[in-house]
């Protein structure tokens, strides 16, 4: 798209007034809530869903590439934020055995083709926590930080200068956000160890790419009691789940050491890029933030409206049965959480109240990926269903599992309620627990004993070896420094052993055939 006509479309964007939107969205919960009363959002048994986020880069040496638009219309993935990423959206499907291998076979079928596809451009798509290599000829951070000013014309015929990012996606409510007047509360920073970024726009979010399991609830007022559950099932499976312990190389400090950054790095430092990029730095709780335990089921309804709205967007009429709630389902696309609940639906029939569950990198391999759908769908069957004792784990310590996870992986201490109710931080005994628990909400859901558990076996090789991706990632650039690589050097011959080792695995095999290596 011309960045004249991107930012003619940014300037109608900023034209929509805010208390107008607020007022509307006001009304639409009145609506979701009388929905929810009449029972329009139950459904007669547990559904499930994932979203899987890929970046591109070049097939010969892994470098990062931008994905052109009429590809990503080829193969049927949908545009994220940069202009390398690209996303699938999996059809929802019953939580039973038929469901759990639909949602594999379709991310297979849909990723096999993708890959045909973008082999014939030398292109492939990736399936990691954080990219580390940027474009060939490019720096991390210009290509992260580049933006340029063009002018528009406002509705009421005013002239002014719209900020756009460089490597964004067309999408205008992307591109608004570094141009409204609230653009100061979002941070558009990164700031880790030893990494310090400054830009203008929200794209240094670009960096990471995520899984998003969805789990939709039977009956929508019972949705605060697994959202709760679910906060607490964050720290450990994150902890399980962490892929992004480095940052590409020219965006470290100039004075940091390879060994200052191996020592301080965290396992999974897309958490701290989406909560920095996005988050006030001036107040306290931003809007990407570990959420409160809920209350009532109006309360999840409320929390939307009332978080603050950034870019409050035009909203066009539609024929869906959410569309009698437009603004509302607008402002839940700001609402970053990294548990949220969502309220939709393309028909009344299939309208639904369900927990999208958000702090899981993009995994290896798409086993893994199916395997943390799988744990949790599975942990908010039978933790609700045998009222297990977990949920009387002090908030305050699940958010300190979460973001210990964040810093430590599996090395963190987690705390964790036990079946018979003991507080323990040992994490063998936790995971025996945890993953029993995911174990029998699929057997309680007509898989058999054996299909459950193979699910669960990825997860289950990594806490018996004590090996994540992160830690994998970590070994191979120490491997490479013992070697004497520099820093950069490492880094990249650790980025290429790991789409290498993807190649040969990410259809048929898991990360479990990496471990030893």
């Amino acid at each position: 798209m011309p960045e004249e006509e991107l930012a003619a479309r940014v300037a109608d964007v900023l034209a929509v007034d805010a208390a107008d939107f607020r007022q509307r969205a006001e009304g639409d919960a009145e609506v979701i809530k009388d929905a929810v009363e009449e029972g329009v959002f139950d459904n007669p048994q547990a559904i499930i869903g994932l979203e899987y986020e890929f970046y591109a880069i070049k097939a010969d040496d892994c470098t990062l590439r931008r994905v052109p638009r009429r590809l990503l219309e080829l193969i049927g993935f949908e545009k994220e934020l940069g202009l390398h990423n690209a996303e699938m959206t999996t059809s929802p499907q019953p939580l039973n055995a038929p469901g759990l291998a639909a949602q594999e076979s379709e991310v297979k079928a849909r990723l096999q083709t993708a890959l045909d596809v973008t082999q014939s451009e030398r292109m492939r798509l990736v399936s990691d926590g954080l990219w580390t290599i940027p474009p060939e000829g490019e720096t991390a951070g210009t290509y992260l930080a580049d933006s340029i000013e063009r002018p528009a014309t406002t509705p009421d015929g005013a002239e002014r200068s719209i900020r756009i990012a460089t490597n964004m996606s067309g999408s205008a409510r992307y591109h608004a956000m570094a141009n409204t007047d609230q653009a100061d509360s979002a941070g558009m920073r990164i700031e880790a160890p030893h990494v310090s970024l400054q830009a203008n726009t929200v794209m240094p979010e670009s960096l990471i790419t995520s899984i998003q399991p969805h789990y939709q609830v039977a009956h929508a007022p019972d949705l605060p009691e697994y959202f709760n559950y679910a906060l607490r099932v964050a720290g450990p499976l994150l902890a399980l789940g962490v892929n992004s312990p480095f940052f590409p190389a020219d965006l470290y400090d100039e004075d940091a050491t390879a060994d200052e950054i191996l020592r301080d790095g965290w396992m999974e430092h897309r958490i701290s890029v989406f909560e920095t990029v996005l988050n006030d730095p001036t107040t306290g709780e931003g809007k990407v933030r570990f959420p409160h335990d809920l209350e009532s089921v109006d309360e999840a309804i409320d929390r939307i409206v009332d978080d603050d709205t950034i870019v409050p967007m035009p909203v066009e009429p539609g024929e869906r049965f959410d569309d009698q709630f437009p603004h509302f389902r607008r402002k839940h696309g700001t609402y970053w959480r990294w548990v949220r609940p969502v309220f939709g639906g393309p028909t009344r029939s299939a309208a639904n109240a369900r927990i999208e569950f958000r702090p899981i990198p993009a995994q290896p391999t798409v086993r893994d990926s199916v395997a943390f759908l799988a744990a949790f769908a599975g942990l908010m069957e039978s933790l609700t269903r045998l009222e297990h004792p977990v949920h009387e784990l002090d908030w305050q310590l699940a958010r300190e599992n979460f973001y210990g996870a964040m810093t430590d992986g599996l090395e963190a201490e987690l705390t964790w309620i036990t079946n018979d109710g003991r507080e323990i931080t040992d994490g063998l005994e936790l995971y025996e627990d945890l993953l029993a628990h995911a174990e029998d909400g699929l057997v309680n859901r007509g898989l058999s004993e054996e299909d459950a558990a193979k699910y669960l076996y990825p997860l289950r090789r990594r806490v018996r070896q004590k090996v994540t991706p992160a830690s994998w990632k970590r070994e191979q650039v120490r491997a490479a420094l013992e070697d004497g690589a520099d820093l950069a050097d490492a880094m990249e011959r650790m980025q290429q052993r790991y789409v290498t080792r993807q190649s040969e695995t990410l259809l048929e095999g898991s990360f479990a055939d990496w471990i030893g290596d």
